[in-house]
């Protein structure tokens, strides 16, 4: 049997894993493919549920780095990933969007001399507080190829001089969402989760919105002023939060515990309105059609905001809960996050690449 090449990729956080599975399925019908979870999300309920939901195979390398400030937590990283990297000699490595586990890969596999792909690339927000920001645009100076979900991530890369190892193949998240859907809307998720009735759906996680209570207090109080049932998973950092600083919760707020990817899916498609900080369900609520609200100052995804389809919103803002309720989008989208992206990177792989 002739020699497959190997390929790394390396996920730790929920995003990534949503990303991973669409294209772990078609490579691994040309690569020999291993998974390497850094275990930067540990829940349960935030990483093995997600695995074993998505029918991703169990990681060859799980890591469990998942405390500790920024520095510590990716300098862990790059020890052990370096560790494995040299063991396995992988002729390619890909890393996915903007943790701390991203670019503790790509920087790896720079300094080893593996290429490497970063996949969700020239995503910016131009906000340098944000550690997710300094990550992407490390990872996309230390990658050698960039798979760019759409145009104005390209202009970003075109605008820093990366344009050259740059690939326009849409949006992963496109294809996960179009093999998870159908399985999704099967399970009796409002009927175990008891909701009944018209719902906002709230996630927070940034820590620019969680980490300072009178922030998280703000917050939850305007949304009380919608009147409104709001479901809100609580990231296990905003429960901390909670607990710890006594933050009142309106009594139109639910919260639940973080939900696996298909009960989640299943609350975006039947509920009214998101309200989110979150990037990755800024793009699930535009392909879903749900109208989103931003809860921060900038996005990333400025094509869903032109579009109509999200709305930043201040919680310093007097009227933050009347521009909530007012914001129902009713016109059509456009092509923002292609369509067959799984196909397309593979495509790029086997022609720029690894020839399978």
């Amino acid at each position: 049997m002739p020699h497959q090449p190997k390929i790394l990729s390396i996920v730790g956080a929920r995003p990534q894993f949503i990303k991973l599975f669409p294209l772990s399925r078609v490579l691994r019908k040309h690569y020999d493919e291993k998974i390497v979870h850094t275990g930067q999300h540990f829940d349960e309920e935030m990483s093995d549920l997600f695995f074993n939901e998505l029918e991703i195979p169990e990681p060859d390398w799980n890591l469990g780095i998942n405390r500790g400030g920024h520095g510590g937590q990716t300098g862990r990283m790059l020890i052990e990933l370096e560790k494995v990297m040299t063991e396995q000699q992988p002729d390619l490595v890909i890393v996915f969007g903007d943790t701390n586990t991203t670019l503790a890969g790509a920087l790896n596999a720079a300094k080893l001399h593996i290429p490497s792909i970063h996949i969700e690339a020239g995503l910016r927000s131009f906000n340098r507080s944000m550690p997710e920001e300094i990550n992407r645009v490390m990872a996309d100076q230390a990658a050698d190829y960039l798979f760019v979900p759409t145009q104005t991530a390209m202009d970003n890369l075109r605008k820093e001089a990366l344009e050259a190892k740059a690939h326009h193949t849409g949006d992963i998240m496109v294809d996960s969402l179009e093999l998870i859907t159908e399985k999704a809307q099967k399970r009796n998720t409002l009927e175990r989760l008891d909701i009944s009735g018209d719902y906002h759906l709230l996630t927070l996680h940034r820590p620019y919105n969680v980490d300072d209570p009178e922030k998280l207090q703000l917050i939850l109080n305007k949304l009380g002023e919608l009147n409104k049932t709001i479901v809100f998973p609580v990231h296990p950092r905003t429960r901390n939060m909670i607990s710890n600083k006594n933050i009142q919760i309106p009594d139109s707020i639910r919260l639940i515990k973080p939900q696996g990817y298909l009960d989640f899916i299943n609350l975006e498609a039947r509920c009214q309105k998101i309200l989110t900080d979150s990037g990755g369900i800024q793009k699930e609520a535009y392909i879903q059609k749900k109208p989103c609200l931003t809860i921060r100052p900038e996005t990333e995804w400025v094509e869903t905001v032109h579009d109509g389809w999200n709305m930043l919103v201040d919680p310093g803002d007097e009227n933050f809960a009347r521009k909530i309720s007012r914001f129902n989008p009713t016109g059509g989208q456009s092509d923002i996050f292609g369509r067959n992206v799984a196909d397309a990177m593979l495509a790029t792989i086997q022609k720029n690449i690894l020839p399978s």
